[in-house]
């Protein structure tokens, strides 16, 4: 999840500072090397992470193999019911207050920084 070198924090500061504010909660983030949505996808998410200052204490990156039959495995998949990637989890605490699913119309930090506002007001 190397973060993305041309991200534009000008472009994305409510994300940013959404993402920011928030320093109890954890992401969890299931992807792999040979998924084109990953490769396409987390590198922005990275990025708005870093830009937020997040710790990486408080990201933990699930490496995901794709079976022969289509489906996923690796750590943590059954427990979440992870079918698609990229997938990320945020949690505060014990509960799960967003998640972002392979693809949404926008990217993953908006998408999930309007899930937070959502779940926290604002």
């Amino acid at each position: 999840m190397e973060p993305d070198p041309v991200f534009s924090e000008d472009a994305h500061t409510d994300t940013i500072e959404t993402l920011a504010e928030h320093d109890e909660l954890t992401y969890i983030v299931w992807g792999g090397d040979w998924c084109g949505d990953c490769r396409a996808q987390l590198p922005t998410f990275g990025a708005a992470l870093q830009a937020a200052g997040v710790d990486d204490d408080r990201v933990e990156e699930i490496p995901v193999e794709k079976l022969e039959d289509g489906s996923k495995a690796g750590p943590k998949v059954e427990e979440y019911g992870i079918e698609y990637i990229p997938t990320v989890v945020v949690k505060h605490g014990d509960e799960e207050i967003a998640r972002f699913v392979e693809e949404e119309p926008v990217s993953i930090p908006v998408y999930l920084a309007e899930r937070i506002r959502e779940n926290f007001g604002g």
